[in-house]
């Protein structure tokens, strides 16, 4: 039986679907039915994208409330939304409506974005890699994680939470595999939140904490 851990890579394909927003109320109108796969991208595409660090917020959604709509206290509001402490993405779904109904009950005046600047639904394709690279022994990934590619990280880190029975990171499922021998490891990397940070910082606070843990004689 192989038990090594193949690393993979990937590609995140965007997708329009044609819906457009102009006022909070039409985007609330929209993600009642929209497809889930616009609520994955506009949460978690922007760590792939070139720009996502000269963004405000780390999602699509408070984003656009804060550039075009000028709405600074929903945009906060949607900021601090965090897709990882949901189980799936329609709980996600839920809440995102919730914010939005709440803030325009509280509000008589709803801004509209200007034309061309409307909130384009876009949906994302997963294409996936083998990059051929395996490990055998978690040790292995002192060397191999400072130089993994930022997308590898992203589908073990993030797309894996969305694919994996225990919503964790590849590296957790695998290590988990070996019983109680990498429990201590496994701990510390479960307390890295993957969603506020960029790849980058995730890649290093990962490779931290391998690195740490067998210098300590793991």
């Amino acid at each position: 039986m192989d038990t090594s851990f193949n690393i993979m890579d990937c590609a995140l394909i965007a997708i329009a679907t044609g819906e457009k927003a102009q006022n909070l109320r039409e985007l609330r109108d929209y993600l009642k039915h929209t497809h889930r796969g616009c609520l994955y991208y506009h949460f978690w595409g922007g760590l792939l994208r070139q720009h996502s660090s000269d963004t405000e917020f780390q999602n699509d959604f408070a984003n656009w409330a804060h550039r075009s709509l000028h709405d600074a206290r929903v945009a906060e509001q949607l900021s601090l939304i965090d897709p990882n402490i949901f189980k799936d993405l329609e709980s996600l779904r839920r809440e995102l409506i919730e914010v939005i109904e709440q803030r325009l009950y509280e509000t008589e005046y709803i801004p509209w974005a200007r034309p061309g600047n409307e909130f384009q639904f876009t949906r994302s394709q997963t294409v996936v890699f083998d990059t051929g690279i395996k490990i055998e022994h978690p040790e292995q990934f002192k060397d191999i994680l400072p130089n993994l590619t930022l997308s590898s990280i992203f589908y073990h880190c993030i797309d894996a939470r969305r694919r994996t029975d225990e919503i964790k990171s590849d590296f957790i499922v695998w290590l988990a595999g070996f019983g109680e021998q990498y429990a201590e490891l496994i701990n510390l990397l479960d307390q890295i939140d993957p969603y506020f940070t960029t790849l980058s910082e995730l890649r290093q606070e990962i490779s931290y904490v391998f690195n740490l843990y067998f210098k300590n004689g793991g």
